[in-house]
């Protein structure tokens, strides 16, 4: 990246009364040079001295072998999401091949209510991967200039990697004007304020202007010069400005050493004195500024050649001109306005209807010219501003967004929003896009995550809407809706109606029954949510409905799972996945139907056939942008883990801190599982994770309750010494979940341990009875360990209790195999058997040991003592909490392949993990270690592999 032609010396040197700021910088480029990343904001009025700043950064870092990445965000960018960092990705050569470009092809890609994707949160995380890499080859300074307009989705990823500054070789600089105020880019500022990266750039002082003053002229200002200065109030440009005027208009005198202003009348505004730097341009080549304005701060010339209709080289004598007096620069790549205030000049003085045309006609001439959707809704935005304020409506705007709308709304739908509600509210109701355009409204506003908007409008189209493929999109936008909103028995008995009340064709119904068993399954009324798919199934192959057969298949797989019958399950998903194969309006069920695969090869004890599963399904998601689907997967990994014991690793997997979901249900199990792993180590945190699933079960609905909730809610007032309230939320949790046998299996042991506890032997009876049940029809290993440990807690029989412990251990489930040892040593001590009592009780705890069960140790420990028996002496110590001995496995290898030097996406490539995943293991790394970066990391890895781990102590 260039510095507009100007070494950093003489950028330096006109940068007056900022000798602070300029060692701040030099010493930010000192710590990138070194590995050590970080993040800034820089606020200031404009000309206040930002750019120049950036611009010394810029050279610093280049000569430091730094790469730069700049990017500018304008007013007309703002609705276009990640487009200031691609746009500046692409300009940098050599990026990761073709990363950029395959990420803004990823922002063009179509998509439909049916199978829609967040593509938006996917090229995020697609970015932030590319800048990963890029990174860990060499130190990277990425400047966001003019950040007040930037879109959210470059906000959220600047958020995301101020989070992440300290894993990567990067210092991350953002530019912003103190208004207007945006909360997103407050958050922002908070975010770097505290590690004192808040830099606000003021005015100059008197005696500071004078200087800067007295290096434009080449002498000592004069008094009236000084007057004049003073109207500045410190603003560098401004000052700089109108000394450029008055040099052209010869109003200045030489007196010896002094300068001063001769009389006449110098401009008494910034504008005015940017307006006098016009004046001075040919009217042919203001004209073409004026068109160039049209599109932005920054502009092509092959663009500005097809939006004013003119060949270039008509273009450039004006262009040169424009060059020769200042008022464009080049940036490298494209030309830009030397200052925003200056197209602002020549925008703002043309008549609101003028440049509705002209933006109007703009986008019609690059339609024509092929240009993507997004780059002719730039300029569409403010032409529908005007004809909205003025009630006209254009023909051929609405007929482009009747055909391309859904393109839009896939790739950037906050510009399709304003465009839309523009386009419904001119067109009459009866006409025929105004239904078209309201299924496209709803459906951007979803995708742009205002899904009580959406609701209002969907809802209103279901009353005038009778196409049918429309009323199939309009549920499909508003039941996902409905739902995070915790009103899936509306949006059921909504999509019932629309059954009930026409006509529809095969196609269409199919399509309606398929979501009608989407939400049953949701419900957990699986014995209905499977009649209806059924007869999903039958109409859409009746009516070749490829998708919606697939569909209902694929609800089916679900619920054989849910129900147990894992082995049609998996017979099952083999024919769908044979039908929806190569088809790409059927990836997310593919998708779908894979999550579900690996979870059930978990409840069949198949780890290694599941863990499997699961990473494969969790890289097609990523790889196909689907990041619901994603995050699904990534739950059935943290579940997993969960099962064989290794809890860090699955508290890695549900970190959701910078990952918001959508669905609730997703949210709700993450949550909740965190929850449980934290009370069983007794620590305090489970109460907020706790609550996050409290919030995330409330959008489900007051009758939803998710297994994993209902655990960590019977742990929750198990702890505060409330075993009755504790039983009652596990036999809550029991009843919701009756049709699900894996979710009712996990909790049925427990359940009767409890009502023993509380002297309820009728609770006792029925749960041990249910699960004697469950565990006669399978002849998996944790499913018949449930049925004997249940029997052995009922009769404590500690035979019974041991063989539930050998079947656990052969299923691979650490926990319930201590629970079940626990048992089996009471038995024994009651039964006065002391020595086999000490034994398996030293088990039970070593296994406690090893997943860290703080709570579940100490529990144990005060059980035991009160029968004269203590700890073995070779049991295991818990786990240091710092330092390298407190590090999982998981984490030792991800600290090892950084002190390779490998970035976070080739040791999740390496290790089958999720980038996001990584991150986490490596925060944790940081924090466990008490250093600052992945340097120190390596720094510390070959001290220790130097002294030897039982020399290195802890960092």
């Amino acid at each position: 990246m260039g510095c507009g032609g100007l070494t950093e010396a003489l950028v330096a040197e006109s940068l007056v009364g900022r000798r602070h700021q300029l060692d701040q910088a030099r010493g930010w480029i000192a710590d990138l040079a070194a590995g050590r990343g970080q993040s800034v904001l820089i606020e200031g009025e404009p000309g206040i001295g930002k750019s120049s700043l950036l611009r010394v950064l810029a050279s610093d870092a280049v000569s430091a072998g730094c790469r730069v990445f700049w990017a500018i965000c304008d007013e007309l960018s703002q609705a276009f999401p990640l487009l200031p960092l691609l746009e500046a990705a692409q300009a940098e050569t050599g990026v990761a091949g073709d990363g950029p470009a395959r990420i803004a092809e990823m922002l063009r890609a179509e998509t439909t209510p049916g199978s829609r994707t967040d593509v938006v949160a996917a090229a995020t995380e697609r970015f932030l991967a590319l800048m990963d890499e890029v990174c860990s080859g060499q130190p990277v300074l990425l400047i966001v200039d003019d950040l007040q307009w930037a879109d959210p989705a470059t906000v959220m990823a600047l958020g995301r990697l101020v989070r992440s500054v300290r894993q990567m070789s990067l210092l991350l600089v953002g530019a912003s004007r103190p208004v207007p105020r945006r909360e997103d880019v407050i958050a922002l500022r908070r975010a770097v304020e505290p590690d004192g990266g808040l830099l606000r750039l003021r005015g100059l002082s008197e005696n500071e202007a004078a200087e800067l003053i007295a290096r434009e002229v080449g002498g000592v200002p004069g008094a009236r010069l000084r007057g004049l200065a003073e109207g500045a109030a410190g603003n560098p440009l401004y000052l700089i400005e109108l000394v450029d005027a008055l040099v052209r208009g010869r109003a200045l005198t030489v007196e010896g050493d002094c300068v001063e202003a001769a009389g006449g009348s110098p401009p008494d505004s910034l504008a005015g004195a940017i307006a006098d730097r016009l004046e001075f341009l040919s009217s042919s080549a203001r004209e073409v500024l004026r068109m160039a304005a049209l599109l932005g701060e920054e502009f092509s010339v092959s663009e500005l050649a097809v939006a004013s209709g003119r060949p270039v080289t008509d273009l450039l004598p004006a262009l040169d001109e424009a060059l020769l007096a200042g008022v464009v620069t080049d940036s490298g790549h494209e030309l830009a306005f030397r200052h925003p205030l200056i197209r602002s000049a020549l925008y703002d003085v043309m008549p609101i209807a003028v440049r509705a045309a002209w933006h109007r006609d703009a986008a019609r001439a690059l339609t024509e010219d092929g240009a993507p959707v997004e780059q002719v809704a730039r300029q569409l935005l403010p032409a529908a501003d005007a004809f909205r304020s003025t009630g006209a409506v254009d023909d051929w705007m609405v007929r482009w967004l009747a055909s391309a709308g859904q393109q839009l709304v896939g790739q950037a739908p906050h510009a399709a929003i304003p465009l839309l509600r523009w386009a419904v509210g001119a067109i009459p109701a009866g006409d025929p896009p105004h239904d078209l355009l309201t299924c496209r409204l709803a459906d951007a506003l979803y995708s742009a995550g205002e899904t009580a908007a959406a609701a209002a409008v969907a809802g209103a189209a279901l009353d005038q809407v009778t196409r049918p493929e429309l009323l199939v999109d309009l549920h499909w936008t508003l039941a996902p809706c409905r739902i995070a909103e915790g009103r899936s028995e509306e949006a059921l008995a909504e999509v019932t109606r629309t059954l009930e009340s026409y006509d529809l064709q095969p196609r269409a119904r199919a399509r309606l029954l398929v979501l009608v068993a989407r939400l049953q399954r949701s419900l957990g009324r699986l014995e209905a949510a499977g009649q209806v798919a059924k007869e999903a199934f039958d109409l859409a192959a009746s009516a070749g409905d490829r998708w919606a057969s697939g569909w209902s298949l694929g609800v089916l797989t679900l619920i054989h799972g849910m129900r147990g019958d894992t082995t049609e399950s998996l017979a099952l998903f083999d024919r769908v996945r044979a039908m929806v194969e190569g088809d790409p309006s059927l990836t997310d069920l593919r998708l779908m139907l894979q999550i579900n695969q690996a979870a059930t090869l978990g409840d069949m004890d198949r780890y290694d056939a599941a863990f499997s599963a699961a990473e494969q399904v969790r890289q097609l998601a990523d790889d196909a942008g689907n990041v619901a689907r994603l995050a699904q997967a990534q739950v059935v990994v943290a579940e997993l883990l969960f099962d064989v014991g290794r809890w860090d690793d699955a508290l890695a997997e549900v970190d959701l801190s910078s990952h918001p979901q959508s669905d609730p249900s997703v949210e709700c199990s993450a949550y909740g599982l965190a929850a449980i792993i934290q009370f069983h180590r007794g620590e305090t945190t489970a109460i907020r994770h706790l609550a996050k699933a409290e919030r995330c079960a409330a959008r489900l609905g007051e009758d939803r309750l998710l297994g994993p909730l209902a655990l960590a809610r019977s742990l929750d007032r198990e702890q505060s010494e409330a075993p009755g309230d504790a039983l009652a939320l596990l036999m809550a949790g029991l009843s919701e979940s009756s049709e699900d046998v894996e979710e009712t299996a996990d909790l049925m042991a427990d359940a009767v341990r409890l009502a023993m506890m509380v002297g309820d032997d009728e609770t006792a009876q029925a749960v041990a009875s249910r699960a004697e049940s469950v565990a006669d029809s399978s002849d998996i290993p944790h499913w018949k360990a449930v049925g004997t440990h249940c029997r052995g807690l009922l009769d404590r029989d500690p035979v019974a209790l041991l063989a539930a412990a050998a079947h656990y251990h052969a299923a691979q489930r650490p926990l319930p195999r201590a629970q079940a040892l626990e048992a089996a040593a009471v038995a024994l001590a009651d039964a006065g058997d002391t020595t086999a009592a000490r034994t398996h009780f030293t088990d039970a705890y070593s296994v406690y040991s090893s997943l860290g069960a703080g709570w579940d140790l100490d529990r144990t420990q005060a059980t035991f003592r009160a029968y004269g028996i203590r700890r073995g002496p070779h049991a295991p110590h818990r786990r240091s909490r710092h330092g390298w001995d407190s590090l999982t496995p998981t984490e030792l290898r991800i600290a090892e392949q950084v002190s390779r030097g490998l970035s976070n996406p080739q040791i999740a490539a390496q290790l089958f993990l999720s980038r996001r995943t990584v991150q986490t293991h490596v925060s944790h790394v940081l924090a466990k270690l008490g250093v600052s970066s992945r340097i120190d990391i390596a720094r510390e890895a070959n001290r220790r592999s130097s002294t030897g781990p039982e020399n290195a102590g802890p960092v």
